[in-house]
C-alpha cells in the first residue's frame, strides 16, 4: 500500500537548527510533506562581528527574540549577511530550535541529516535509548554546506528524495535502491542506516 505524503514522518536535521535544517523543513511544509526540525548541537551558534565572537542562544530561545536581539545589536551587519532574512523564515515556520537528542516523543520514518556529524549524532542518540516499539526508522544524510545558497541547493535535493521515497510501495524495502539511484544523480556519496525506535 502506497503512503500518503503527510503519511511519510520526516525530521531534518542540521547542527543548530537554524539554517539548512530550516531551509529544507520550509520547503518540505511547503509540499505537503508532514516535517520537523531539529539540531544536534550544544548550543545553537550564530555568526557574530568576526568569526571567534559567534552569538550563541540555547536551544528553546526563540526565533523572533534572537531576531529582535541582533536587529538591535547590529542591524546592518545582520541584514548584510543574512541572518535576520534567515530568522525572519524560522519565525514563520515555528516557535524556536529544538535539539534532536530531547525529542522523545515523536517517531519519525526518516531523519535526513544536512552533515556526517550530525548524522553519527543522530545514529549516537537512538541506539543509546533502549527500542520500545521496534519501528524503523531510516537515517540519511546528504552533505550541505552551511551557508544560504547551498542550504536553498540541499533543500531541493532533501525535497526531491523525499518525493522519490514517499512514492515507494514499501519504504523499507526499497529505499535502498532509491538512495543508489539518487547518490548517482547527485554524484556523491550519501549514508543510509536504519535504526529502531
Amino acid at each position: 500500500m502506497t503512503r500518503a505524503k503527510k503519511d511519510l514522518r520526516i525530521a531534518v536535521v542540521c547542527s543548530s537548527n537554524q539554517n539548512r535544517s530550516m531551509e529544507a523543513h520550509s520547503f518540505l511544509s511547503k509540499r505537503g510533506f508532514n516535517v520537523k526540525s531539529y539540531g544536534t548541537g550544544t548550543h545553537v551558534k550564530l555568526p557574530g562581528s568576526s568569526a571567534d565572537r559567534p552569538n550563541v542562544y540555547s536551544f528553546q530561545t526563540p526565533y523572533d527574540q534572537m531576531y529582535r536581539e541582533l536587529a538591535r545589536k547590529d542591524p546592518q551587519l545582520y541584514k548584510q549577511n543574512g541572518i535576520l532574512h534567515m530568522l525572519d523564515r524560522n519565525r514563520r515556520i515555528k516557535l524556536c530550535p529544538e535539539r534532536f537528542q530531547d525529542e522523545h516523543e515523536e517517531e519519525f520514518d526518516i531523519v535526513i541529516t544536512a552533515e556526517e556529524r550530525v548524522y553519527d549524532q543522530v545514529i549516537e542518540e537512538l541506539n543509546k535509548r533502549t527500542p520500545e516499539t521496534y519501528s524503523p526508522v531510516h537515517i540519511i544524510n546528504i552533505d550541505v554546506q552551511d551557508n544560504h545558497d547551498e542550504a536553498t541547493v540541499g533543500a531541493f535535493q532533501i525535497c526531491d528524495l523525499c518525493e522519490k521515497l514517499e512514492k515507494l510501495d514499501d519504504l523499507d524495502d526499497d529505499i535502498s535502491l532509491s538512495i543508489e539511484l539518487f547518490e548517482k544523480k547527485l554524484k556523491r556519496r550519501i549514508l543510509h542506516t536504519v535504526a529502531f525506535y
